[in-house]
């Protein structure tokens, strides 16, 4: 299975994790694109990414999970790539079939995402909307790896297991 790992991350230079976790993927010769660094003015080569999707079976996008959701490339990205006889519509069959996941850093220790938890919700239920674009356009949504604790909460040893955590996800 052919996997390409989409990361969207404003500031990879200042994340510990995405960049433990991106070296990770570069090691194993698991295929990488940073969109931030490719479009650094957000204005994103549709055609290009489209024939990007076409060549994997399996699509993971990692980011830094922000206010409950993606950084705001990545909404665009789907917005602007996603469209309609590509991704969905009488001809938009191009996803049909493909696996997607999902590889996410969360500063909060896992504890807060229960509902009897800070933030009242579990990550389950605020990743939904990822869960139905992928529906939405015929994918498979093949869950999700989150790394909890990463500001000020999780060890370096619980940084590279989860590091090695999330590889064996990607690679699944």
């Amino acid at each position: 299975m052919k996997t390409l790992v989409i990361i969207v991350h404003p500031e990879m230079y200042q994340s510990r994790v995405n960049r433990m976790w991106k070296d990770a993927l570069l090691k194993e010769n698991i295929d990488v694109c940073d969109l931030y660094a490719m479009y650094p003015d957000s204005k994103i080569d549709i055609e290009a990414e489209q024939a990007d999707l076409l060549k994997y079976d399996k699509i993971v996008f990692q980011f830094p999970f922000y206010w409950y959701s993606s950084p705001p490339l990545l909404k665009q990205y789907l917005d602007e790539v996603f469209l309609f006889n590509f991704a969905y519509g009488p001809e938009g069959n191009k996803l049909h079939g493909k696996k997607f996941a999902l590889g996410i850093t969360v500063g909060s220790p896992v504890s807060d995402y229960t509902v009897q938890g800070f933030n009242r919700f579990t990550m389950d239920e605020l990743l939904t909307p990822f869960a139905a674009t992928f529906h939405y356009v015929g994918a498979e949504y093949v869950g999700y790896y989150a790394q909890y604790g990463t500001v000020n909460h999780a060890t370096e040893a619980e940084l590279v297991e989860g590091t090695k955590q999330y590889i064996e996800f990607v690679k699944q």
